[in-house]
């Protein structure tokens, strides 16, 4: 027997959701994979039949009930994507929020973002800090990441970097500050947290 990489595919899909199948009979509720397989295997086989793409994204909608999964599952499986041979070709159907029903996510659920105050969050706070008048002379934007170390930045900002030995960008994790080309600006520069090397008293 010969199969085509989409036969294959077909069949991982098949065997996934036979496996959860099983479970579902089982009085099991279903995880986050099962569910979709659950939901490709029904899309799939309903263009099979000839169905339509109304009848494909229909079959995928009915295929799960919000019961028969798992407490959060329904907020990750928020988006299904299949693509199916249909009377005009292939075709992708696309099912968003399939488990939905039409109520609203949780909004603690899986992947959810509480976004607290952003006043309440502070950066740095209690550590030695300086502040230095920094001129580009590049003739391209310069970007400084906030945990390099300040003095071993691009030669082409010039700076007091013997002050700036031992201190970096003022700013929190991932954050940067950039010059265009003849820029000037004050930075304010902290203190590294740690045990300061003897080699070059930079924290380690």
């Amino acid at each position: 027997m010969r199969l085509i990489p989409w036969e294959e595919e077909r069949l991982a899909v098949f065997a996934a959701a036979e496996l959860a199948r099983r479970h579902r009979a089982a009085g099991l509720r279903l995880n986050h994979p099962e569910a979709v397989a659950l939901i490709a295997d029904a899309m799939l086989q309903a263009a099979r039949a000839g169905g339509s793409y109304a009848d494909v994204e229909a079959a995928g909608r009915a295929a799960v009930e919000p019961g028969d999964v798992m407490d959060g599952v329904r907020e990750l499986v928020d988006d299904v994507r299949v693509e199916v041979l249909l009377g005009d070709g292939a075709r992708v159907v696309a099912l968003r929020d399939p488990l939905g029903r039409g109520g609203p996510p949780d909004p603690l659920g899986p992947g959810a973002l509480v976004i607290a105050d952003a006043a309440d969050v502070v950066v740095n706070d209690g550590r030695e800090a300086i502040e230095l008048a920094v001129t580009s002379e590049s003739r391209r934007r310069i970007r400084v990441s906030s945990h390099y170390p300040f003095e071993r930045v691009n030669p082409r900002l010039v700076f007091d970097r013997e002050a700036a030995r031992g201190f970096r960008l003022d700013l929190p994790a991932g954050g940067y500050a950039g010059w265009e080309p003849g820029e000037t600006k004050t930075v304010r520069l902290v203190r590294y947290a740690g045990t300061p090397d003897a080699s070059d008293g930079r924290a380690r």
